[in-house]
Formats: structure tokens, sequence, C-alpha cells
């Protein structure tokens, strides 16, 4: 049936289980060759037959609903218009909170500028329309990420700035119109939140994760430049993968406490890797492993190439199998003396240069994630109906709100302030000034993170605890928000940090 203009009483005629249509948001849908199919049984649709369902559909489901079957729908209400926006790619929320400071249209920002918003938009553009279908399908069913998007993102060389500012991307027009000389850490704050919009938190690591704390340390320490340019064009083209393989059973944060060895052979061409590893993220696919490994006098870093004697199986973790965590096995592996990164017995330092930036980066997604949950919160109090009137009526629902806000909007602040603090500082002055800070705002964001999920799993009840429908965000960011408080540095080691960094300066003349 074409759409056509139809009055609210000829919707009323058609009321009954066989001949069943409504109206929401003055559009007219026929359910009647939907009755059976409809998840929540038929009953519920027999009530709400030839009426307006705008307020009781609102009150059990997302617009996503309508978007996925707008088939049904056979026409508007006459002289009537839809009321409820339905964003396109790229598009700002305009709902209250749902965007940094910077972004709503009647602030200002010192930090950013047009390019910033350029690339946020072109971003935003980007995830919309590719990333999130693929990310919510991967979440699901557990698989990896396609290598069409890998080639896709390869080609807007999005995994090039998922790495920083750097040489890496100059001479790039970046999403078309950026130089790569001008992305600072700014843009790098802007791509980071973007992608982790896509609300699939497994994809969001297995989404090239592995390589942005792996590819930095074969850049910056790789002694081969042949072999260094050689890998890193491969994995920026997306022609391979890799990631970081630091972590043991017997050791995490504690790096002096590993057990996987290298050992030189006779003619000192080759090392033999002989341990294990786990919970490595991308494992289960990657080509390349960054391996952090025991020496005779200390502790190295080896570029190792999937081979034989090198083999992954998976661990399930609380969120989706598509982050290819994966427990590794090196079985007296081959790999050549021109693999080392960095110095012999001295790769602590290897493995320490890049962990301002990833913890900058799990900063960016955690408080990211918890604006949304925010988004969520503010949607569903706004449309829920309890005892007759709207959930954010209830003074108690008020508090919980304002709580998360500020909670989101403090660790924002302090996150651009550090992007900026980044961007006027050379690689040497940040890690002298802003490991500290750094370790201090993700102990504080993954804190507010719990007080943020455990108050959204309250306000949409037994929504939150569903994996499915209205409490999807809140469930799973429930269920995952301890990722970001355990990876990269537990909470309490970096606030620990954060303390000692500040009393390594502590003026003598306090005393």
């Amino acid at each position: 049936m074409p759409h056509a203009s139809l009055s609210r009483e000829a919707v009323a005629t058609h009321n009954k289980s066989d001949d069943l249509w409504c109206i929401i948001d003055h559009k007219v849908y026929d359910l009647s060759d939907f009755v059976d199919a409809h998840p929540g049984g038929s009953v519920v649709l027999e009530q709400i037959a030839g009426t307006d369902a705008t307020v009781a559909f609102y009150n059990l489901h997302r617009q996503e609903v309508l978007q996925k079957y707008t088939s049904l729908c056979i026409g508007t209400v006459e002289g009537e218009k839809a009321e409820v926006i339905v964003p396109k790619p790229g598009d700002l929320s305009p709902v209250p909170y749902a965007e940094p400071l910077w972004l709503r249209p009647q602030f200002k920002s010192p930090y950013f500028k047009e390019s910033h918003r350029e690339l946020r938009q072109k971003v935003r553009e980007f995830v919309d329309t590719y990333v999130t279908p693929e990310a919510q399908e991967k979440e699901r069913d557990g698989s990896y990420i396609s290598q069409e998007l890998i080639n896709r993102m390869a080609e807007n060389d999005l995994l090039a700035m998922r790495l920083g500012p750097g040489e890496h991307l100059h001479g790039k027009k970046l999403m078309g119109f950026l130089p790569g000389e001008e992305f600072d850490y700014l843009h790098d704050l802007v791509q980071a939140q973007e992608f982790v919009r896509a609300n699939a938190r497994g994809f969001q690591d297995g989404n090239m994760a592995g390589m942005m704390i792996s590819l930095t340390a074969v850049m910056q320490w790789m002694g081969n430049d042949e072999l260094k340019e050689k890998v890193k064009e491969e994995v920026l083209r997306g022609r391979k993968k890799m990631c970081l393989a630091i972590t043991e059973a017997f050791a995490g944060s504690d790096v002096a406490g590993l057990r996987t060895t290298a050992t030189k052979t006779a003619d000192g061409k080759h090392y033999i890797v002989r341990g294990t590893k786990k919970w490595i993220t991308n494992g289960m696919w990657c080509d390349y492993f960054v391996t952090g490994c025991r020496t005779p006098k200390g502790f190295s870093v080896l570029l190792i190439p999937r081979q034989e004697g090198v083999e992954t199986s998976l661990i399930k973790t609380s969120y989706s199998t598509t982050a290819g965590t994966a427990f590794v096995e090196f079985n007296d592996v081959k790999v050549p003396v021109e693999n080392l990164l960095g110095q012999e017995d001295k790769g602590f330092i290897v493995i320490m240069s890049n962990f301002n930036h990833e913890r900058f980066m799990m900063c960016c997604a955690v408080i990211r994630q918890s604006r949304t949950v925010v988004e969520e919160c503010l949607k569903w109090s706004n449309q829920r109906i309890v005892f007759g009137k709207k959930l954010v009526e209830q003074p108690v629902i008020r508090a919980k709100l304002a709580k998360m806000i500020s909670h989101v909007e403090a660790n924002q602040a302090w996150l651009e302030q550090i992007a900026y603090q980044m961007s006027q500082m050379s690689y040497a002055q940040q890690s002298k000034h802003l490991g500290g800070p750094i370790g201090l705002l993700k102990s504080f964001c993954t804190r507010s993170a719990h007080e943020i999920a455990d108050e959204a799993v309250n306000i949409f009840g037994g929504r939150g605890i569903t994996q499915t429908g209205m409490g999807r965000v809140i469930e799973q960011f429930h269920r995952t928000y301890k990722f970001d408080a355990i990876l990269g540095g537990t909470e309490e080691i970096l606030a620990d940090l954060g303390v000692r960094q500040a009393m390594k300066d502590f003026p003598k003349s306090m005393l």
C-alpha cells in the first residue's frame, strides 16, 4: 500500500487481531501481518489496536525498532507531522550533555579549532555508516573484524591516526582535508571518542586495538630500518595485523615477574623464545607479536612473526570474543636478532614508552562511553512513565542524573586539558611531566565509570541487566567497564604512580 494521509477515525476502525493498525509518532502502521512475529506476543498489540500507541511504544522500545520495520508504515495522520528526531550519519545529538561542551553550538572552547570540528564530522559519518553496523553484528556473533572494514580504515588513514601524532602521518591528507603534520593530540582525542560511539565494547578492542599499542614500539625502537618500514607499511595498509604480548598468567603489572625466555643461539644470530602469554588482545588473528621476554641480564622486547611454534587459543572474557583475546604459546620459536626492539636487557623503557598514549586513549574511550550512558539515562528518564508521570520527575532520579553528569563533565574537562598539554610538549616532556596526571585521570575516570554504571542500572531496572532492548547499552557498560580499570595498569597502581611522580618534584624547602 502506498503511503497515504489517513484520519484518526479511519485508523480506529482497524482494531482487530487480523486487521490491526496503530499510530506511533503521527505515523500509521499496519501490523496485521506482524502480530504473530511480534517478540512481545500478540496480546500486547491487540491492546493498542486502532489507537495512538506512541506513549506505550516509547515506554517499551527504542526508536531504532521503527527504523528496522519501516516497511510496516503505510502513511501519516492527516495534518500531522512526526516529532521524534531520527539522526542521520554524522549528526550531533540534541540531548543535553550527550556531546562534550565544545560540540554544543551555544558554547566555545579555547582548545578546539575548525579542523577538530571537521574531523569530528567526517569520522562520525564514517563510524555511523561503516563501523557501527559491523560492530553490532560482530559483538553479537563473536566473529572477528572484517578485512573489508580494515581496508576501508586503511584507505582513509584511520589506522595511522590511531597511533597519535607523528612522522607516520606526514605527507598525508587525513580524511581528505587535514594535513598530517597538523594532526595533534586534540585531533587524536576526537577520533578516539568518535570510534567508541559504535557502542560495542568487545569490538572496540577487536578493531585493531592491538596495533595501536604495539606498532608504535616497532616504529620507535626497531633498529633495522628496512624491517621497520616493511612492518609499518604492511600494518598501516591493513595487510598484516599485530598485537602486544607482555602479560602472563604469572605477571601482569609486575613486568619483572615475566617467565617467557629468549635465549640466543650459539652463533648469536637468533633468539629461541619459550613461554606463554595471557589475555592478549587481538592475539587470535595477529601476524606479529611484540613480545616481552626475559634475557640473561634483564628484560627484552622482540617482534615475533606468527610461525611454527606460535600457538594461540581463545580466552572468553566478559565482553565479546570479537576482541580475539588469546592465550599465546611460544614453543622454541626462532627469532632473528634483528627483530630486537631497543637494546637487549633494556626492554623496560620500550614497553613503558607507549603507556602514556595507551592510557590517554583508554581515558578518551571510557569517558565517551560514560557520556553515552548518561545520554541513554536522560532519554529513558524522559520517556519512561512510572506511577503516572515521567521517571525524570522523581527527585531521586534527578539526583542520580546530576551525579552522573558531573562525573562525565569533570573527566572530559581534565582529559581536554591533558590533550592540550600533550600537544604543546615534546615526547620527552610528556614522559617527564604527564605520566602522573594521565595515570590519575585513568584511575579516576574508571572509578567514575563504576559509579555511573551502578546508577544507570538502577535507573533502567530490569532492562539494565538485559542484553537486548532498551537497556542494552547500560547492560554492556555495566558488564565491561572494568576492562578499562584493569588494562593498561590498574586503578590502584596508576593512582599510586600519580602520587609518586608528584613527590619526585616535591620542593625541599617545604619540608
